[in-house]
C-alpha cells in the first residue's frame, strides 16, 4: 500500500468515540459530506501517489472552513481549486491559515515540490467546535479546555501513531503553534512518538497579527525545512 493509499484508508476508518465536555462538538467532513471524501481522495492520488518517506508538520485541529470542508489539512476550497487544480462544487471557504501555507507553498516551489517532501495533518484530525452563548458554534481547539484535552489526550496519541506508521520521519517534527507544541510535548513524553520538536508560529496567528512580517515568518520557516 503507498502513502496515499494509507492516508485515504485512515481518513476512511476516522472516528472520534469519545465524549466531549458539554458545549463542545465534533465535525467529521467525511461524514457530513460525501464530496470531501472525493476531493480528500483526489488530492492524496495526485500528490502522494508514492513510497516516499516524508517530514511531519505537526497542527492542532482542522478549522470548520479549511480541512473541516476539504478534508485536506491547511486547505480551503479556494486554495484546493486554484493551486492544486482539484474542484469542490458543494462548498465554497476562506481560511486564512490556507492563504499563509500555500503562499509558504509556492516559495518552496510549488505543491508538487512540497508535498513529495512533507506531510500536513493534527493530533486531533477532526474539527472541533464550542457553543457560544448566543447558540452559535464556533472553531475550538483541543487546548481551549483542560477536561477536553482529557477527553481527546488517549486519541490524540492513537491519531499521531497512525501517522507514524504511515512511514513519517519521526527523527525531528515540525510543531505550528507555542501553545500547541507544550501539549505535544506532553504527549512525546508519555508515548515517545518524535525526536526533535520544531517550533514554528502558527499561520493563522501570522496572518492576524503579524501580517506585515509574513515574509520574515516564511523565510523561518523554509529555513527550518532545511535544516
Amino acid at each position: 500500500m503507498g502513502f496515499a493509499e494509507k492516508v485515504i484508508a485512515f481518513n476512511r476508518q476516522l472516528h472520534f468515540p469519545g465524549k466531549l465536555p458539554e458545549g463542545f462538538g465534533v465535525l467529521n467532513p467525511y461524514l457530513d459530506n460525501p464530496e470531501t471524501m472525493e476531493v480528500m481522495q483526489q488530492f492524496y492520488q495526485k500528490y502522494y501517489n508514492d513510497d516516499l518517506q516524508r517530514k511531519f508538520i505537526v497542527g492542532i485541529n482542522p478549522s470548520r472552513h479549511g480541512a473541516g470542508v476539504t478534508g485536506v489539512p491547511f486547505t480551503d476550497t479556494k486554495r484546493l481549486e486554484s493551486v492544486c487544480g482539484i474542484t469542490m462544487h458543494s462548498a465554497h471557504t476562506h481560511e486564512l491559515s490556507s492563504v499563509f501555507i500555500y503562499d509558504l507553498i509556492a516559495e518552496y516551489g510549488g505543491p508538487e515540490a512540497f508535498y513529495k517532501h512533507f506531510y500536513i495533518n493534527s493530533p486531533f484530525p477532526l474539527a472541533i467546535v464550542k457553543q457560544a452563548k448566543n447558540g452559535q458554534w464556533l472553531n475550538a481547539n483541543y487546548y481551549d479546555d483542560p477536561a477536553l484535552f482529557e477527553a481527546v489526550k488517549d486519541f490524540m496519541i492513537f491519531s499521531l501513531e497512525k501517522h507514524i506508521g504511515m512511514g513519517l520521519d519521526t527523527s525531528k517534527v515540525f510543531v505550528l503553534g507555542k501553545k500547541n507544541a507544550g501539549f505535544i510535548q506532553k504527549l512525546n513524553k508519555q508515548a515517545r512518538l518524535f525526536g526533535e520538536i520544531e517550533i514554528l508560529e502558527h499561520p493563522r496567528f501570522i496572518q492576524q497579527y503579524k501580517l506585515k512580517e509574513k515574509q520574515a515568518y516564511i523565510d523561518k520557516y523554509l529555513l527550518a525545512f532545511e535544516g
